[in-house]
């Protein structure tokens, strides 16, 4: 029995101490908004549940809606549920993104997700994008396999100094990897915020501007839950979590690359609902981007 307390002991201390290892250096939370987020809307277009664990962001002609972590993240892993605007949504798009600038300035490092609205009876696409120090060009655009508007589905980026994974439901759909040893396209050296946002975009993003928005149709309503952030806080100078010391899950071998699985779901995904690659854009790039001629799946 001695002997038994003893080694009950001993591995709560072990708990323990490895508690504090990944406490002191980690962020990890759920939910709480007012705790973690700011908004950058009026309050008449920011609503929440009775509960306080959905978030409605609203656009209509009056203004656009959005909000941001107050925390600045290097690497990790960031998630959210999200429900799409349904209907004739053409010229909206709801966004989940990371950015080093609160303000988008023309140096920026980002990560992009972009939800591009439609007209009644047209898929939702997906367009992904990564600037470095306000670069960008590196658009995908995907199609998805379910109707978004009908229910929320999960969406999550995972950075770390090997590559950025864009994840819907958990399905990989594109890997974007770190080329930095031929062409410095990749951001790894500055924090990013986190936003969310619902935003008048018809000069562009449906159909390349053809189709405005109806504003008969406001308004436009995104719906958020379950944000959830498992990554390195930025804390000046420079927090011990953003150098590359497998200490953290999203940044060990098996966060480098793809299981087996995810190979299977990412090929799936590759032949089936790409739309648009600026790899093979050859009209667009004279000369295909130093990553693109990476494998992701290595």
């Amino acid at each position: 029995m001695e002997k038994y307390v003893f080694s009950m002991v001993a591995f709560l201390l072990v708990l323990a101490l490895m508690a504090t290892l990944f406490s002191s250096s980690d962020a990890v939370f759920k939910g709480a908004f007012e705790e973690n987020f700011s908004k950058s809307c009026p309050g008449t277009h920011f609503k929440t549940s009775q509960d306080g664990q959905i978030w409605y962001l609203t656009l209509d002609q009056v203004s656009d809606c959005g909000f941001m972590t107050k925390q600045s993240y290097r690497f990790g892993w960031f998630s959210t549920k999200l429900k799409l605007v349904g209907g004739d949504s053409a010229g909206v798009v709801t966004a989940f993104y990371m950015c080093s600038e609160v303000e988008a300035g023309p140096l920026r490092d980002e990560i992009d997700f972009e939800f591009l609205g439609n007209r009644t009876g047209q898929p939702y696409l997906i367009q992904t994008n990564v600037y470095n120090n306000g670069s960008g060009g590196r658009e995908m655009r995907h199609q998805l396999w379910f109707d978004p508007t009908l229910d929320f589905h999960t969406y999550s980026i995972l950075w770390n100094s090997h590559n950025i994974v864009f994840f819907v439901d958990k399905v990989p759909i594109r890997i974007y990897k770190n080329a930095n040893h031929t062409n410095n396209f990749f951001p790894a050296q500055r924090p990013m915020y986190v936003f969310s946002s619902i935003w008048n975009a018809d000069n562009w993003a449906t159909r390349g501007g053809l189709d405005k928005i109806n504003w008969k149709n406001a308004p436009f309503v995104a719906s958020y839950k379950d944000f959830t952030i498992d990554a390195c806080t930025w804390k000046n100078p420079y927090p011990a979590c953003a150098s590359t010391t497998t200490q953290h899950w999203w940044d060990q071998y098996s966060a480098w690359h793809l299981s087996s699985k995810q190979k299977t779901d990412y090929a799936w995904v590759q032949r089936n609902f790409v739309v648009y690659n600026y790899c093979q854009d050859t009209v667009r790039n004279r000369y295909k981007p130093q990553e693109c001629w990476l494998n992701p799946l290595d």
